[in-house]
């Protein structure tokens, strides 16, 4: 009986350094669709809206529509472990339409063509005064007119 409970908590030891081992595994997520190249091929300059859809779709609630122009958007985050998830991929196709709803250009974009955006830390400074919330109430009674309130001329 000794030598069975030594070959489980052996065995037990064993699938837990096994899972915290696969915890700290990286991990792949995809998100979006991008039309493949092949049907892609099938969408020329000069085609209608209803052409572009039946060829390769319209985006999908992942996607932008705009009268002007269809995004396709699609990313593959990376996560490991602890770290914050990181994006490795990132595709983005653009079909731009002219007022008659024609193709005009196709573009393509990934990940090298991103921007990096820098945040505005500025504050707006308020129009309230440095006074108690006491003193916003009290310096209001002289304002009010009775009239008015009771609907009178």
């Amino acid at each position: 009986m000794h030598k069975s409970k030594r070959g489980f908590r052996t065995g037990l030891m064993g699938l837990f350094l096994v899972l915290g081992l696969a915890a700290c595994s990286e991990t792949f997520i995809n998100h979006g669709f991008v039309p493949p190249p092949e049907d892609l091929a099938a969408v020329s300059i000069g085609d209608s809206r209803e052409t572009v859809a039946a060829a390769i779709g319209t985006p999908g609630a992942a996607g932008v529509m705009r009268d002007e122009a269809w995004f396709y958007a699609a990313y593959r985050v990376r996560n490991f472990a602890y770290r914050a998830p990181e994006v490795i991929e990132r595709q983005i196709l653009a079909v731009s339409f002219d007022g008659g709803g024609r193709v005009t250009n196709i573009e393509e974009f990934g990940l090298e063509d991103g921007q990096i955006v820098q945040l505005s830390r500025r504050v707006t400074t308020s129009s309230v005064r440095e006074i108690s919330f006491l003193q916003q109430i009290l310096s209001n009674f002289g304002r009010i007119n009775v009239g008015d309130a009771l609907g009178g001329n």
